[in-house]
């Protein structure tokens, strides 16, 4: 088992202001709505203004989470993991072609410090905020959500990185939860090695 030293923050830190992302994370979010823009328009119309074309310009974080807030709200959990499913393969994808990660010999552990290292590039926070890996040994790891960014979409993402090395059976579930009363929300993730 391998711990980190844990920031010492006492409780998780919400606030947006000056915080953005990369457009290509709101594009995430709508695309398994693009082909219904009707249907999905109140999603839409939180975007109004906001220049997408460039996958690389900066969208507010506030915009980015009232638009998972909502998919939430009027979608239910699952759509929203499936968008954290989406997130996923964007932050893969980042983490290869920055050489963070080799995408065939990374392990789950590599992966997520390499989740870690991409959200300080691909998140702008002054104060510094996205994850902590708390603890790992060979088939499980526990991480800490420090950034804003929506909880349950986070079993997503989590879920579809981890599903990228080389191990099956991955599940990621709550190991503290703010929702429960705690100060933090921590995943445990584990897997079974091929």
């Amino acid at each position: 088992m391998n711990s980190v030293a844990v920031p010492k923050e006492l409780a998780m830190d919400d606030s947006t202001e000056g915080v953005t992302l990369y457009a290509t994370f709101v594009q995430d979010v709508l695309k398994n709505y693009e082909n219904e823009p009707e249907e999905f328009s109140d999603l839409f119309a939180m975007v109004a203004g906001v220049d997408l074309s460039d996958p690389l310009s900066l969208v507010p974080m506030d915009v980015y989470n009232r638009m998972c807030g909502w998919i939430e709200q009027n979608l239910g959990k699952f759509n929203l993991i499936q968008v954290g499913r989406n997130v996923g393969e964007t932050a893969h994808e980042a983490m290869v072609t920055q050489k963070i990660i080799s995408p065939s010999s990374a392990s789950p552990v590599q992966v997520l410090k390499g989740l870690i290292e991409a959200a300080q590039h691909m998140i702008q926070d002054p104060k510094k905020r996205g994850w902590v890996l708390l603890e790992s040994g060979k088939e499980y790891a526990v991480i800490r959500r420090t950034q804003s960014f929506n909880s349950k979409l986070q079993l997503g993402l989590l879920s579809g990185l981890v599903s990228k090395t080389a191990v099956s059976g991955v599940e990621v579930t709550f190991q503290n939860s703010i929702e429960e009363g705690a100060p933090f929300d921590d995943y445990l993730i584990t897997w079974q090695l091929l």
